[in-house]
């Protein structure tokens, strides 16, 4: 299953994804300076390549180059990076459109409370807070924000 959202492809990940996947998920992990590093690249890696077996996980592409990530369960977008390279090039709202089509029904995820760029990105998306929390319920122990996106909510044009 493949279309083009603008210059970037979104299509669902295979098994040959998993190191390029890896990749962006490392490299952007590694841009949340305030997050203590908990795992090696190895680890990273190979959590990576669990996730593409258990897990919906599609990838953005720009110009053949996986260039992010998105890990979809029932009702909760695990996870969504963006290569920092390749920010601000429309892979992340790629992404998180695609999100919306497998979930019309709405979802939840989370997002680091000192994340401002990511927590900006979400709301201008049509998404909103619904609780923070002090973090003692995530590995990294750092305050987090649960989100929420449900269809039919306004999102800025």
């Amino acid at each position: 299953m493949r279309r083009r959202l603008g210059a970037v492809e979104v299509r669902l990940a295979g098994p040959d994804d998993a190191d390029a996947v890896s990749g962006v998920f490392i490299a952007s992990f590694e841009t949340l300076t305030f997050l203590p590093m908990l795992h090696t690249h190895e680890e990273s890696r190979a959590f990576v390549h669990g996730l593409l077996d258990t897990s919906e996980v599609w990838v953005a592409v720009d110009a053949g180059e996986i260039v992010g990530m998105a890990a979809l369960s029932a009702e909760l977008l695990d996870h969504l990076y963006v290569h920092p390279d390749a920010q601000g090039r429309g892979a992340g709202g790629a992404l998180l459109d695609r999100a919306k089509e497998r979930r019309p029904g709405g979802f939840t995820f989370w997002v680091f409370q000192q994340n401002d760029p990511a927590r900006r990105f979400y709301e201008r998306r049509g998404c909103r807070l619904v609780r923070l929390t002090d973090g003692s319920g995530n590995e990294e122990k750092t305050p987090d924000a649960l989100y929420e996106w449900r269809s039919g909510e306004q999102e800025d044009a």
